[in-house]
């Protein structure tokens, strides 16, 4: 609780310690003989007390020619009521319209908490080693491919990549993931993580601004300006919905005792004029206190700001809450495939050998591409896994478009694709598996051959299985890899649409005839990491972006951006979306409904103080509990 929040509790309360015993007084319960007039005076001290501060911005409000907001119709009826003889509904409404206004406060500010958070991923200081000595520098002098080090218990300040050390970096405020990811020497690190036990050296491969903490601060501080229909629509209500409700407590103040002194009609009823007009001037001020607008103004974009809190919670940065109403009506989701739903890295699948044995097969591939930096080489070393040694290896030459001849141990080896086979003469067994397929010969003789595939992502059966469940009608992924890889990727996760061999521009026109084929309301998202998918991104109704390995026009072009690349979180943006949503409405219904309903009985004079109370402060409690309901999102 803020010092702000506290003092407000403070006057609160000791405003209630007043209020108490003076209405028992005025209401007959305890028998003291108070004059009227002291009575009043009395009334007036926990009335300034708690409500001082709304009579200021009442008439800072009229001072300024803002005159119809909450706090003037709080002071206009709390006034109105006093002046009636009404003393302790007066001091009741002021009294507990400052407990909801403490309430609402101390959920914007657990949201605003959550969101803000955020703001300690970005660390003051870097640490650069001169001299055998740690000198902490700011992070915006560090230079790219500066070595950096980071001390256990230390927050990583800029992307880099570990250059010596091991250690447990906690990546939950970027991921939401709460498990620690073990580093080492090559590994890729984020700034944001934080170091909980080994020193790492890490040299830096971004500035300072372009790094990940610095982006996603970018994005969560910019969220909040972009706003929703609903949003937008609420602001235009509460313009033109608080003027027309005063106007309409005047004329119900005025014209019906007006009407009657006029023609005597319903005279009957009242002892005395005066009476006639006080009862309709509290009835007016009853009306004043229920239509004050406060449970749908505070708990609308409260709703939408602790989605986006609870989202980014969970690693899902959503750049506004337009793209939450946006997620909440997607019925179509198109994919890329590398990187979305693959992992994007290359991996020995199977390895067909005869006549000789895998590890042979392995072997030789491995020291016939040691000198490549491609990803294949690579996945063949890996998927070797023994100690390659280059002494073993001479006179490397690399065909274009076929392969890799070198001589290992001084006898000729051939590494490549049924191309060099051929031009070799070298007879080879064709595989009809899908992949990339590399075959292998030493000393002219076939020794069988290895399939290199993209492996699909542990998750991404169960992200196209949970997009069904969240209520999304159609998924199609969208490649430029052949129809068979595309065939048996989709089949993997369970997709049915596909369409393959396409270039940047024909995922673009790919996108526009599923945005012509959706149906109205609905809307369509593409998810996708890489730089040629930025186009695609910018042109579907919504765009998410695979950030941790995204490229940075993908991040920049796309709607929302899941931090870990997990698929899975696709669909749980469109839940946090939709009940999102489902909570605005119900807290629009909720509140103009029984507002409605209360104001029609202040009207008719069936409702009196006490119930424009319940009607007001209850019904803005209640709202504002229903929206904090966003900011729990983990279990969706």
């Amino acid at each position: 609780m803020t010092q702000k929040q506290k003092k407000l509790l403070w006057r609160i309360l000791a405003a209630a310690v007043l209020f108490v015993p003076l209405y028992l007084i005025s209401e007959g319960i305890v028998h003291w003989a108070v004059p009227r007039w002291a009575l009043l005076l009395l009334f007036l001290v926990p009335y300034l007390l708690v409500g001082y501060d709304i009579l200021r911005k009442a008439f800072q409000g009229i001072k300024n020619g803002s005159v119809f907001d909450e706090n003037f119709l709080m002071t206009v009826a709390t006034i109105g009521a006093i002046a009636l003889g009404e003393y302790g509904e007066g001091v009741a409404v002021m009294l507990l319209y400052q407990v909801g206004e403490l309430f609402q406060s101390y959920a914007v500010g657990k949201s605003r908490r959550n969101i803000s958070a955020l703001m300690d991923i970005r660390p003051d200081y870097a640490n650069i080693e001169e001299d055998g000595e740690l000198t902490r520098v700011d992070p915006d002098e560090v230079a790219v491919g500066t070595v950096i080090v980071v001390q256990p218990g230390e927050k990583v300040p800029i992307d880099g990549v570990v250059e010596d050390g091991t250690s447990s970096l906690d990546t939950a405020a970027l991921t939401g993931e709460s498990l620690p990811v073990t580093v080492g020497p090559g590994r890729e690190v984020l700034s944001g993580s934080i170091n909980l036990s080994g020193l790492l050296h890490i040299r830096t491969t971004r500035e300072f601004d372009e790094s990940t903490a610095s982006r996603i601060l970018e994005l969560v501080e910019n969220a909040a300006s972009r706003k929703a229909v609903s949003e937008n629509f609420i602001s235009r209500f509460a313009h033109y919905y608080t003027p027309i409700v005063c106007y309409a407590a005047l004329a119900l103040a005025v014209l019906p005792p007006l009407f009657c002194t006029l023609t005597g009609v319903g005279l009957a009823g009242y002892a005395t004029l005066g009476a006639l007009w006080g009862d309709w001037v509290l009835r007016a001020c009853t009306f004043l206190v229920i239509s004050c607008p406060c449970a749908v103004v505070i708990s609308i974009p409260l709703s939408f700001f602790a989605a986006l809190g609870g989202a980014s919670s969970q690693g899902i940065l959503i750049k506004g809450s337009n793209f939450l109403e946006s997620l909440s009506r997607v019925t179509a989701v198109a994919f890329d495939k590398t990187g979305t739903i693959t992992k994007g890295n290359f991996a020995v699948e199977t390895v067909h050998n005869s006549p000789w044995e895998r590890k042979k097969v392995l072997e030789i591939a491995a020291h016939a591409e040691c000198h490549s930096t491609h990803p294949i080489a690579r996945s063949i070393m890996e998927a070797y896994g023994g100690h390659v040694e280059l002494g073993r290896v001479t006179d490397v030459e690399e065909i274009s478009g076929h392969g890799v001849v070198a001589r290992l141990d001084g006898v000729t080896a051939a590494v490549g694709n049924e191309k060099l086979m051929q031009r070799l003469g070298v007879t080879f067994s064709p595989c009809h598996h899908v992949g990339t397929v590399i075959h292998v010969a030493y000393d002219g003789t076939y020794g069988g051959h290895i399939v290199i595939a993209d492996q699909v992502k542990e998750t991404a059966p169960q992200a196209v299985f949970q997009l069904r469940r969240s209520g999304v009608k159609r998924l199609v992924m969208l490649t430029g890899d052949s129809a068979s890889v595309a065939e048996k990727v989709a089949d993997q996760v369970g997709i049915r649409e596909y369409r393959a061999g396409l270039l940047p521009a024909d995922k673009v026109d790919c996108v526009e005839k599923l945005l012509a084929e959706k149906g109205r309301g609905d809307r369509l998202a593409f998810v996708g990491d890489g730089i040629n998918d930025a186009p695609v991104l910018a042109r579907a109704d919504i765009g998410i972006a695979m950030g941790a390995l995204g490229s940075d026009a993908a991040i920049e072009a796309a709607d929302v951006v899941l931090m870990d690349d997990d698929p899975v979180k696709i669909a749980k943006a469109i839940r946090i979306g939709r009940k999102c949503m489902a909570i605005v409405r119900e807290n629009i219904v909720f509140a103009l409904g029984v507002k409605l309903a209360c104001l029609l009985l202040a009207a008719l004079g069936l409702a009196n103080m006490w119930l424009a109370i319940v009607a007001d402060v209850g019904v803005m409690i209640l709202a504002v509990l229903n929206a904090i309901r966003c900011l729990f999102v983990k279990k969706l």
